[in-house]
């Protein structure tokens, strides 16, 4: 672990909460409109404690994780296949590129129109907007794999499905690694988007939705700052099973995060 990096991390933080607490303490901004962020922090805590905050986070990671399980199950096949594949993935590559621009958000509307079940509704928007980067990585890992590795396999008499299996797929799976963090970070973002537009029974977004209709500032503030903290964890769990899993990866590209 780079410690100096943590704590670099940990000094801009608490920079940022300090910052934030001095100009609540000034009067410059309304406190009724942003609580000061010792009431956030506070709040924030406090919601440990709240059956119903955890009842709602228990669902939006459960929501998240089954997302990012289809998401994988999907776009890894899809990736592999058109990345075996070049004439399909020259085929497939404008479609791609048209929709992968298209912002994850606009497509809750469209979604909440096709979606009768508030649980479809997001696994959909989570799958959409998180497939790309697992998709996009494995086709660029397989395109990364050494070719002298493939032809001398090959050349042993193994054909294609023993060539993806015992070479290219290992070679790529850093990159799959890396899609994958990415869009477990995307996956929490839209899960929460989506119970914000979609609204429902459960979740984060359901939590901060009705916090802010109550005019409890201090709790949407808290609760928004919980979920960042999701996506913060996700993210360093990932990047700890990616560094155990592929180490040599990381001493191969002089690599540390």
């Amino acid at each position: 672990m780079n410690y100096a990096r943590v704590l670099r991390g940990a000094a801009g933080v608490a920079g940022f909460l300090a910052v934030a607490e001095l100009v609540g303490l000034s009067g410059l901004v309304d406190d009724r409109f942003l609580p000061r962020m010792s009431v956030v922090l506070g709040a924030a805590a406090g919601l440990v404690a709240d059956p119903d905050f955890l009842a709602d986070a228990g669902a939006t990671l459960a929501v998240w994780a089954l997302g990012l399980l289809l998401t994988v199950a999907l776009a890894v096949p899809a990736g592999l296949l058109l990345g075996t594949l070049p004439r399909a993935e020259a085929a497939v590559r404008p479609l791609i590129e048209f929709l992968r621009p298209i912002p994850s958000v606009a497509v809750i509307p469209l979604a909440i129109l096709l979606f009768s079940d508030n649980l479809h509704l997001k696994l959909a928007v989570i799958v959409y907007a998180a497939s790309w980067p697992v998709l996009i990585n494995t086709i660029y890992g397989l395109k990364d794999v050494d070719p002298l590795a493939k032809e001398t396999l090959r050349s042993f008499g193994f054909g294609p499905i023993p060539v993806l299996a015992r070479v290219a797929l290992p070679s790529a799976a850093p990159f799959i690694a890396t899609g994958i963090r990415v869009a477990s970070g995307i996956a929490v973002i839209l899960a929460i988007s989506a119970e914000l537009m979609a609204g429902g029974s459960e979740g984060v977004g359901v939590y901060i939705t009705e916090a802010a209709s109550g005019s409890r500032i201090d709790l949407m503030l808290a609760a928004t700052l919980w979920a960042g903290l999701f996506g913060l964890v996700a993210d360093a769990v990932m990047v700890a099973v990616e560094r155990r899993l592929f180490r040599w990866h990381h001493v191969r590209t002089g690599g540390a995060r």
